[in-house]
């Protein structure tokens, strides 16, 4: 699959010459630069290949990186895909081309890296170093990365990175090596000056088609930011606003795809279990948890997941009934479910009126909220007014009541509000996870870490179907990809408890959703929804496997994220 990065450079640099960093993007969706001396030899070999193919002679395709670092040996870059591919397991992970100025913080070897669970140094992303090198130039202690698209804060004086939502730290650092390889900026025969965001430029500049790149209902954005004077609104980068929670003018459909994505990174198969006994459960989409019928132990000389039990290819989300004697697949994903409530009726449930406004900003409209509401154009009610202004009953966080509107109209519809600011949950939050099937399994096999218990595996299917109102494009159809997908817990007591929380979020259609995929690009699909889940049992090199000491803790504040906590265990 072809990943580019944005064509934003040429908007505002136009030397000639920039520094090239190329990226390869893990299972997560997450993008690492490779090191300064193996960008220098992949840039080397595909600006030589880039000009025989504008030239004369023939193009090789492919760079192995072994010749440049010896512990890449198994891997190659395959240019036309823009992927790279190791030959000894056949995994593929989509690489990218940044090209930055001369002065950005990757021309001059500065690399920011964060501390991952297993105790190595992680570098973020090209334009994530290059903005924290910014802000901290400018004396900001706490950088926030909102406007890449991240959920954290970064402090320089403490060097620490803060989710905001979890409050889960870790450490950072600020990594001083050789700079990034300097590159001539080639435009295709007949296109004068510097390579741009034309159509011409993407197709045959070598840099692939651009993807849109979602986190966190962030706009996909350009990788260097022009230099702005103060102002009270947002930073501009390039030609798009930096901050914009929910797309403007238009809201509807303005849908953002989970950070969390993989397409079947652990196969379709469950591992094998030698004779290990285990025992299963399932959980449909809104059912109850039941026993399948029959023996719950396995037999023969090795054990594996019972097929029998999946949803069948032809189901499709809750439906109520409509005027036709047949209705289609279309029509049936179309016709909802159950009532929902008068959005202006949310609002007022959750918000205090107030006579007059705080001196401050909305952040959803970047408004004073002295001033009328910034989707006063595109949205209309005649119980709020455009100038209202209302704080929210538990947290106090003010807006206007127009934007917390057009925000809820935005979303699922579901009677539930999330703060924008401090991501305080009011009501029941529910997803938009298609209908499927989650099953749970038990067997006396060990996770590293955890070898005084056996090990829950969690197995999630669902199928292809078609799109409900919920979704971002209702009536057309969504792929499944990789499923079904298997997923361990440790079967202690805080496992157990973890399982549990999943199985409320499941039913609550908060595991997975319908978006784009950040690893394929693929649109219309399956993808995770910002839940983490270990899908390996036996190792960790991807972050998806164990051990993981601090896994356990992370989830659970990831489920409490999206209101499910132990207070929903009480409930039931």
């Amino acid at each position: 699959m072809a990943m580019a990065p944005s064509s934003s450079l040429a908007q505002m640099y136009t030397s000639p010459v920039a520094v090239a960093v190329w990226e390869w993007q893990d299972g997560l969706g997450t993008w690492h630069p490779y090191s300064a001396t193996v960008c220098s030899y992949i840039e080397q070999q595909f600006v030589q290949q880039k000009g025989q193919r504008f030239g004369l002679g023939s193009l090789a395709h492919s760079i192995p990186l072994g010749q440049a670092d010896p512990s890449l040996a198994p891997y190659i870059i395959d240019l036309p895909s823009w992927t790279q591919f190791r030959q000894d397991t056949g995994t593929m992970r989509a690489v990218r081309r940044h090209l930055f100025p001369q002065y950005s913080a990757l021309g001059r070897g500065i690399v920011w890296e964060w501390l991952s669970d297993d105790g190595s140094w992680t570098a973020y992303e090209a334009s994530v170093c290059d903005y924290l090198e910014q802000q901290v130039a400018r004396g900001n202690q706490l950088v926030d990365l909102a406007p890449l698209g991240y959920n954290y804060i970064v402090n320089y004086a403490t060097y620490t990175q803060t989710n905001k939502t979890s409050s889960f730290c870790r450490s950072v650092r600020r990594q001083a090596g050789p700079p990034y390889p300097v590159t001539t900026i080639i435009a295709p025969p007949g296109h004068m000056g510097v390579a741009c965001s034309c159509h011409q430029c993407l197709n045959n500049g070598g840099t692939g088609p651009v993807s849109g790149h979602y986190r966190h209902s962030m706009t996909s954005l350009p990788a260097y930011p022009i230099p702005q004077p103060p102002q009270r609104t947002a930073l501009v980068f390039g030609a798009h606003q930096a901050f914009a929670p929910y797309n403007k003018p238009s809201l509807s459909g303005a849908r953002s795809a989970p950070r969390l994505n993989t397409t079947n990174p652990w196969g379709g198969v469950p591992p094998s279990l030698g004779n290990q006994p285990f025992y299963f459960s399932s959980l449909s989409h809104v059912g109850p948890q039941h026993q399948p019928p029959g023996s719950s132990t396995a037999s023969g000389a090795s054990a594996s997941i019972p097929s029998g039990s999946v949803s069948s290819p032809g189901s499709v989300p809750a439906t109520v009934p409509v005027q036709m004697p047949k209705p289609s697949r279309v029509q049936q994903a179309l016709a909802g479910g159950s009532p929902k409530p008068e959005p202006e009726q949310v609002i007022r449930n959750y918000t205090e009126e107030l006579k007059t406004a705080p001196d401050e900003d909305c952040i959803i409209c970047m408004e004073k909220l002295s001033m009328v509401s910034g989707y006063s154009d595109v949205t209309n009610s005649k119980a709020i007014g455009p100038a209202s202004v209302g704080r929210l009953s538990k947290c106090s966080h003010a807006f206007h009541l127009l934007c917390l509107l057009a925000m809820y109209c935005n979303g699922n519809k579901d009677g539930s509000l999330q703060c924008p600011s401090c991501k305080a949950i009011y009501g029941e939050k529910t997803g938009t996870q298609p209908r499927g099937k989650m099953e749970v399994f038990t067997f006396q096999v060990s996770l590293p870490g955890h070898e005084d218990c056996g090990t829950i595996l969690i197995v999630y299917n669902i199928p292809h179907g078609i799109q409900g109102p919920e979704h971002p494009n209702p009536g057309k159809p969504f792929t499944a990809r990789g499923f079904p997908r298997q997923c361990y817990l440790p079967d202690n007591a805080q496992g157990r408890k973890v399982l549990e929380l999943l199985k409320v979020a499941w039913k609550r259609r908060l595991i997975f959703t319908v978006g784009t995929s950040s690893t394929t690009g693929e649109t219309d699909t399956v993808v995770w929804n910002e839940i983490h889940h270990k899908t390996e049992m036996d190792r960790n090199v991807t972050g998806h496997g164990y051990p993981d000491p601090n896994y356990l803790q992370n989830v659970l504040a990831e489920l409490a994220a999206q209101g499910v906590t132990e207070d929903c265990l009480e409930q039931q």
